[in-house]
């Protein structure tokens, strides 16, 4: 694995001194199954936005929850790697709920941020990051970019006619 990759309770004295030292810490979470070039995209503006970029990333449990059983198709560990070894990535954590909410939580980013076919008002841990002053912030969709449209166009190429 990486040294980018981290436990969340590892986390935590890091982001503590980083904030003592004035650097704004950005939040992004998700499953990142198949990474493409909206996942790069979204990521690189998440980044814009602070000083330290902390992504996390579902759990295969959590992922075969949300997405159902033939989910995910990488697994945690590889899925945590490749993000990990993105540039604009300081940090990965894993967690195994539905929803980051309690990462979030143990976390208290600066600033939330989450793909536009997100509402700001559905935003998972808007709440926690507001009530500290954050901001919580939804990055416009890019259409035509998702892990299922990539499986659904491989499985319609490979297809046996």
């Amino acid at each position: 694995m990486t040294d980018k990759v981290m436990t969340q309770d590892e986390l935590m004295p890091i982001l503590d001194r980083l904030r003592k030292e004035g650097k704004k810490v950005v939040f992004t979470n998700g499953c990142f199954d198949i990474l493409h070039v909206g996942h790069v995209r979204y990521l690189k503006e998440a980044k814009g936005y602070g000083d330290i970029l902390i992504v996390a990333v579902n759990s295969d449990s959590s992922v075969k929850s949300i997405k159902g059983d033939k989910r995910p198709i990488v697994s945690q560990s590889e899925r945590a790697e490749v993000v990990a070894a993105l540039e604009m990535v300081d940090y990965v954590t894993m967690f195994d709920e539905d929803t980051p909410y309690n990462v979030i939580k143990k976390l208290q980013p600066d600033v939330l941020i989450k793909g536009g076919d997100w509402t700001i008002d559905k935003i998972v841990g808007r709440d926690i990051v507001e009530a500290r002053g954050g901001r919580v912030i939804a990055i416009p969709f890019i259409e035509g970019a998702s892990t299922t449209g990539i499986v659904e166009r491989v499985l319609e190429k490979y297809r046996e006619d």
